[in-house]
């Protein structure tokens, strides 16, 4: 492919593949020229920073004309803008003078593709650290033009590396969500382009969550998030410390408050919920049984409702299964983190700071 240049398109107006094979924990994708054959009326924005190899394979997974492909850069440090551009991407850099957030990418990278392709329907966002499986982006777009009501639809993402350490294995859980309706999406997903446009978009300003918020905004305007039962992406975590899964739990914390403040009164979010509970259980319980033990000592026994809940986690999911009992650990040690981002949202907030990125995965170059 020739390149055909970079877009000057940083303005949130809205708001050559290779064959192989790539083995995942429940199933295999294959990747291949043919895979993903995109229909006219069908974009994709890639979001990427700093991804290295993971990017190289993400950009080689989709096969599509030059005018229905985007990356959006933030700010790279690597050779990602040149990898995409040696594949024939049109590239948007993000203005680094402005705050960044995958949010703001996918708007300018949206905003970019319309000025480029004016008649496309759907638009396909990826993270920068998956490849998108075989099939997938005419299944997708199939079922959005079969469901009128559906805004937002997505598949399976699995994680590339679950072996690798049990961060990535929690990451290839958390992704397992239920077939059909569902509130949210992740980072992974194709929505239509005019609904996205007269809802403004993905919130620039939040540094995590904005899919979920963007989900509420869609619901509350009376459209469908759907999850297919199909393959959609394959999705490298690279998380092998504990303080990468810490971060990423803070980060989303942080986010949940953000978007909960932005919708404070509004009946039915859960962000609203999630929130309450990791203040509770990592919060307001342990210092409650803390300061109560000098004059009830009995209120140590309070600490045992964590076992207690990490085995109402595990049974709920399979007790017989190792898995189950690793998720029911970390979600209540999550709670932790999680506050701390909580936390963290509402000093910056309190001092009227702006948001800045809280990154947990190192370079893939």
């Amino acid at each position: 492919m020739s390149n055909i240049g970079t877009l000057d398109c940083d303005r949130d107006a809205i708001f050559a593949p290779e064959v192989g094979r790539c083995v995942a924990s429940e199933g295999e994708y294959e990747i291949s020229p043919d895979g993903n054959n995109i229909s006219d009326d069908v974009g994709v924005v890639v979001i990427g920073r700093n991804e290295g190899e993971r990017l190289l394979a993400c950009l080689r997974s989709i096969n599509l004309p030059r005018h229905h492909s985007v990356y959006v850069d933030s700010g790279s440090c690597d050779r990602s803008v040149q990898v995409a551009r040696e594949l024939g991407w049109s590239i948007v850099e993000l203005d680094l003078s402005t705050p960044l957030s995958a949010a703001r990418a996918r708007n300018a990278g949206l905003t970019a593709l319309i000025a480029a392709a004016p008649a496309l329907k759907f638009v396909q966002f990826v993270d920068g650290d998956c490849e998108v499986a075989a099939g997938w982006i005419e299944t997708a777009a199939a079922h959005l033009r079969d469901h009128q009501t559906v805004a937002v639809v997505c598949g399976r993402r699995r994680e590339r590396f679950p072996e690798r350490s049990i961060y990535n294995q929690l990451c290839d859980m958390e992704w397992n969500t239920p077939v059909g309706q569902a509130t949210s999406c992740g980072g992974d997903a194709m929505m239509r382009v005019d609904v996205l446009a007269r809802v403004g978009g993905f919130n620039p300003k939040l540094i995590a969550t904005e899919e979920p918020e963007l989900c509420f905004r869609l619901a509350a305007s009376g459209y469908k998030i759907w999850r297919l039962d199909a393959d959609m992406t394959l999705h490298d975590a690279a998380m092998q410390h504990f303080s990468q899964w810490w971060r990423r739990c803070m980060r989303c914390g942080y986010g949940n408050a953000n978007v909960a403040w932005l919708h404070v009164g509004s009946t039915g979010h859960l962000l609203q919920r999630e929130i309450a509970r990791s203040i509770v259980w990592a919060g307001l319980a342990p210092l409650f049984a803390i300061l109560m033990t000098p004059v009830f000592p009995a209120a140590l026994s309070f600490f045992l409702l964590y076992p207690l809940q990490i085995l109402r986690i595990a049974i709920k999911r399979g007790p017989a299964e190792l898995q189950s009992w690793q998720y029911a650990f970390f979600v209540m040690l999550g709670k932790f983190p999680e506050c701390l981002g909580t936390l963290r949202f509402m000093m910056k907030h309190w001092r009227n700071q702006q948001s800045t990125l809280i990154e947990y995965k190192q370079s893939g170059a």
